[in-house]
């Protein structure tokens, strides 16, 4: 039998028209003479989605008892019996009821697809498995019904139901996607314009990676090597070398210009490993292309060049970055053409950037030294020698006689020592030169040229000028020492600060990262540990040199500003040693902080034991004289006097157990193991039986319990105990002729319980005290209990997805406020058994805080 083809509508978010989108087309393709049913279709209450339905013929749906609740699923077999040519499937993520052929109605449609059924089906992005995690990252949502994304892949055609994220909230404030007491809710929530348009990018994005992996099986199938263009396509090749962030940023750039535009680096190493670059940059640069949105890739060939246009070529790329040479120009002509003018010859139809940088070779340039003093000294030592020699020869001259050569030639060479201490080196050898020159032509024989007829005197002018570049070089010496000495003193003072802070543990973290940035004149400096920014000072710059360096094994610092000298790096990695120890030291005062509340819990309880012993054995001595005493037979009881020794033990048995009860109840709390199972209950049917079990009458508590109440999940029994243990508290503080209030409300999803009192209240810092087990604040008698009530309440609140916390209430007094989550109609479908795709959408986009 013939297979039956997949279409299926694809959209970012409930509400954009899949749906209706799908019944609309089912009405053209009925128009065209096709086959058409309805299969099943989800209307969410919608006008005009059903009013979209009308005329089309549809399939009635089976009925399935779980729990003693009716559901409704698509009747697969009713559907596959009537066996048309095209079937409208509704929500192809939903989970069918227990009992139901399948567990998911995409494996019914795969039934109907291998029935030779055309099926057309809708789906949102967040319901794709592989997109699960970040649509919960973005919308904060979590999604439970999952569609695997083989089975979308291998749908016959997929198309995107696109609604621009201000016209999907336009058409959600007017009510054609919500009722409008849901509009606010939703809006403020899931339907966030920043959550739709990541939405709307991400289903973009998922489409266009589906019909890129179309198009590359397209052309593996019909033989197709040639490039085409579908999109830009960059690759950076990295040799591990300084320049690969100058290439990775201008291949970055590259691909930004162009919409959807991919990134590629790729770094080809050889087969037996020994033209490996260095790992450390390598995995810097690594970093710095999956930071700007693209892969990393790496290859083994022994031919660079050629292993590096066949990966291009394999990747359909239509740019191929690739840097300057670093070889100088005698190497390249001594070892021929480099991997460059390969690349360029093999690319074929891919175009081939050849980037500069600064590591290119080629150039000549004079070794580069530590800068000994700075461009204006050197720019003043230049100007002295122009100005000062000039003027130092109209002197001499002014003055010359045979016998002066001797005072000429030391004068120029105070000069050159002059020009040496002020501009460094280069000034004082330009000095050197041009005085020697002057000397020639100005006061050695023949004068006025630069002819020297005899041989001493020319000797005594290369002397002359060694000795001026021998004492420039001992000067600039001098001031380099002078410098590094003072570089030294301020490293040291650098670091003596730093070790300060780190000792005195006072912001040490802040304090490092600050010194840091204004010590290396840095524009901004980050500490990141396991990708998270923990410190940065400074403001960011997009254009600044980035240098990374690893603090211990779990964080890196990102210094951005000028690139470092090697003798900074030196003290760079002093200072990293710092913000390790510094980082090691908040880490202990972070443990040390949280032993400390432990370690006093312990005393706490400790101090309380006595208390604890003394309130189990006052109920259990009662119960053991009163059962003694009925059993002597030395003594014969009135039958008034038995019963009231049996009352006596019973209720001493009966307060035991309660406290055993409480102090196991808090033991599992602590332990994290409290069971509980969650049904969507009424309020009211919890609070009445507490007053019940409290034999509290309408002398004694107001009620004010909203009618139209939601239902609330919670555990009946649990939340029983939390409402008694807060009503018993609130009417022992009552002051004598008030009365406790208990009151109901919901906002946003949300249930609340308010117990409401006029006693004496609690003081704001001392409220979350009160949570604490063993505490009895206001208490001075041992008739109380244990002080666990109001701790076992937070937990059993917690423990059921809720929250307890108390304010004060107005005019004086303490209120009590239990918040759960409501159990709205599609989560009670849930609970019995039925999950619904959007369904799920829809409640987590109301409820965006609701706890499962």
């Amino acid at each position: 039998m013939k297979r039956g083809r997949l279409r299926v509508l694809l959209g970012a978010a409930p509400g954009v028209g899949k749906t209706y989108t799908m019944l609309e087309e089912g009405k053209r393709l009925l128009g065209e003479g096709q086959d058409v049913v309805v299969a099943v279709v989800e209307t969410h209450g919608r006008a005009a989605t059903a009013a979209m339905a009308d005329g089309l013929e549809i399939i009635p749906r089976s009925t399935i008892l779980h729990r003693g609740v009716e559901l409704t699923e698509m009747d697969l077999a009713a559907v596959i019996l009537r066996k048309p040519t095209i079937a409208l499937v509704d929500e192809l993520a939903h989970t069918n009821a227990p009992g139901s052929t399948h567990d998911k109605r995409w494996q019914d449609v795969e039934s109907l697809l291998a029935a030779g059924i055309d099926v057309m089906s809708t789906v949102n992005i967040q319901h794709i498995e592989s997109l699960n995690d970040v649509v919960q990252q973005i919308t904060g949502a979590p999604q439970r019904e999952t569609v695997p994304d083989e089975v979308l892949r291998a749908a016959d055609q997929i198309e995107v139901v696109d609604l621009a994220p201000q016209a999907l909230r336009a058409r959600l404030a007017d009510g054609r996607v919500y009722p409008a007491e849901r509009i606010d809710a939703a809006l403020s929530n899931y339907f966030r314009l920043g959550n739709l348009t990541a939405l709307r990018e991400l289903a973009l994005l998922w489409l266009a990676d589906e019909v890129d992996t179309a198009l590359k099986s397209y052309r593996a199938e019909h033989g197709i090597d040639s490039k085409w263009e579908a999109r830009e396509r960059v690759v950076i090749a990295l040799t591990g070398g300084p320049e690969g962030e100058t290439l990775i940023r201008r291949g970055a750039r590259i691909a930004a210009r162009s919409a959807g535009g991919e990134l590629l680096a790729v770094h080809v190493t050889s087969q037996d490993g020994l033209r490996s670059a260095h790992p450390g940059a390598l995995g810097q640069q690594r970093t710095l292309v999956e930071t700007l949105g693209g892969t990393y890739h790496q290859v083994i060939g022994d031919d660079i060049p050629l292993s590096l246009v066949e990966f291009a070529k394999g990747a359909n790329a239509t740019q191929l970055v690739i840097g300057v040479s670093r070889r100088s120009r005698l190497v390249a002509a001594l070892t021929g053409p480099g991997i460059g003018s390969t690349v360029i010859r093999e690319s074929g139809d891919i175009d081939v950037h050849i980037v500069t940088h600064a590591a290119a070779g080629g150039r000549f340039a004079l070794p580069r030294l530590a800068g000994a003093v700075t461009m204006k000294r050197r720019i003043l030592g230049f100007v002295l020698a122009l100005l000062g020699g000039p003027l130092v020869t109209w002197l001499l001259a002014s003055f010359r006689s045979p016998e002066s050569i001797t005072s000429d030639v030391l004068t120029y060479q105070l000069l050159v020592v002059l020009v040496a201490l002020i501009g460094g080196i280069w000034p004082a050898l330009f000095a050197a030169f041009l005085s020697g020159l002057t000397l020639d032509f100005f006061f050695v024989e023949p004068i006025h040229t630069i002819t020297v007829d005899e041989p001493l005197h020319l000797l005594a002018l290369v002397l002359y000028v060694l000795n001026a570049a021998l004492v420039s070089y001992v000067v600039d010496q001098a001031a380099r020492r002078t410098r590094a000495a003072k570089r030294s003193a301020a490293e040291s003072e650098l670091l003596a600060t730093i070790s300060g802070s780190v000792l005195r543990g006072q912001s040490a973290l802040q304090a490092l990262i600050s010194r840091t940035r204004e010590a290396f004149n840095l524009t901004e400096v980050r500490l990141i540990a396991q990708g998270q920014i923990l410190v940065r000072d400074g403001e960011p710059s997009q254009t600044a040199h980035v240098t990374t360096v690893p603090v211990g094994v779990r964080a890196s610092l990102e210094l951005h500003g000028a690139d470092l000298q090697a003798s900074e790096r030196r003290l760079l990695a002093v200072i990293a040693a710092q913000i390790d120890a510094a980082m090691e030291h908040s880490a202990l005062t972070a443990t040390a902080n949280e032993i400390g509340p432990l370690a006093e819990t312990d005393r706490v309880r400790s101090a309380l034991l006595t208390a604890v012993s003394h309130d189990l054995r006052r109920p259990l001595a009662a119960a053991t004289a009163a059962i003694s005493g009925l059993r002597s037979t030395e003594v014969t009881w009135s039958a008034s006097d038995r019963d009231e020794l049996i009352a006596t033990a019973d209720e001493s048995l009966q307060t035991l157990a309660a406290l055993v009860t409480n102090l196991l109840d808090v033991s599992r709390v602590q332990a994290g193991v409290l069971g509980v199972s969650l049904d969507a209950i009424d309020a009211g049917d919890v609070i009445l039986p507490s007053l019940d079990e409290l034999k509290l009458g309408p002398q004694a508590v107001e009620l004010d319990l909203d009618p139209d109440l939601p239902t609330l999940v919670a555990d009946h029994g649990l939340l029983q105990r939390v409402v008694v243990n807060l009503l018993a508290n609130a009417s022992r503080f009552a002051p004598p002729g008030t009365r406790v209030r208990i009151s109901t409300s919901s906002f946003g999803g949300t249930v609340e319980i308010r117990v409401i009192d006029h006693g004496p209240g609690i003081s704001p810092e001392r409220r979350d005290d009160i949570f604490v087990p063993f505490q009895r604040l206001g208490d001075t008698d041992n008739l109380t209990g244990l002080g666990l009530g109001l701790a076992l309440s937070k937990g059993f609140t917690e423990g059921m997805g809720g929250t307890l916390e108390a304010e004060t209430t107005p005019g004086g007094g303490l209120t009590m406020v239990i918040s759960l989550p409501a159990a709205h109609p599609q989560r009670d479908e849930q609970i019995a058994g039925e999950n619904c795709a959007d369904t799920q959408t829809e409640r987590a986009g109301t409820v965006d805080q609701e706890t499962a």
